[in-house]
């Protein structure tokens, strides 16, 4: 089963120690109400630790989901629970975070009101074209997927090649002339994962890895290929 997430990079550097200590004990609890239905709503932050330098954690929230049983929908409270860690890199501090995209997304924002008091400290952490093209270049035959955007023709926001010998088709010298590489899914030469990643920090391993082996990937292979992130002064 593929293992999605995605990685963020902080505008504002902290210490792992120091982040931790934002983090720790950190929990919110909501009233909701819905008719009869009364729940108290929690946000917490749990099972924080650093390890060799690298801080693993739990954020959990609650949500309210709806369940149809004898021709009524009811609400029930649901918990989610999103893995996540941080470490740091060239002076810089990373996050990853294991679940889809939008709810990456969604656990960064809090996490960076929770951890520097304000959301869009903690930003995408986003891959060049060029570096993205030296990564498929490093192992081309595995390329399986190329997903092509700013293109110069008009009305045609990307393009895509799917197959086996994508990179040994007169299209695919075309499009890298005319457009950046947006999405790949090919293979690491250095790590054997196959791997979908996209310019914007997410990444899929369609081969078997728990989470923990996920977050490795992403210290060790993904974090090196992004760029710094914009001055928040610019």
């Amino acid at each position: 089963m593929p293992t999605a997430g995605k990685v963020f990079v902080s505008t504002f550097y902290k210490t792992v120690t120091d982040i931790s200590a934002s983090l720790e004990g950190y929990k919110v609890e909501e009233e909701y109400v819905e008719g009869d239905f009364k729940v108290n709503l929690l946000t917490e932050v749990a099972n924080i630790s650093i390890n060799e330098g690298i801080l693993t954690g739990l954020y959990s929230f609650d949500h309210i989901a709806y369940n149809y049983h004898r021709g009524k929908v009811a609400p029930t409270a649901v918990t989610k629970e999103v893995l996540f860690s941080i470490n740091e890199y060239d002076g810089r501090t990373y996050l990853a975070i294991v679940d889809k995209k939008d709810v990456a997304n969604r656990t960064a924002n809090r996490l960076s009101e929770i951890i520097f008091g304000e959301m869009g400290v903690i930003v995408e952490a986003r891959i060049l074209p060029e570096t993205l093209k030296k990564f498929h270049l490093e192992n081309p035959e595995s390329t399986k997927v190329i997903f092509f955007e700013n293109m110069d023709i008009p009305n045609i926001n990307k393009l895509s090649l799917y197959g086996p010998d994508v990179v040994d088709t007169k299209l695919f010298k075309e499009y890298t002339k005319i457009g950046d590489p947006w999405y790949i899914l090919t293979k690491s030469k250095k790590f054997g994962n196959t791997v979908g990643l996209v310019r914007d920090g997410s990444v899929t391993i369609f081969n078997s890895v728990d989470q923990a082996q996920y977050l490795q990937y992403i210290r060790d292979e993904i974090v090196p290929m992004t760029q710094p992130p914009r001055s928040r002064e610019e």
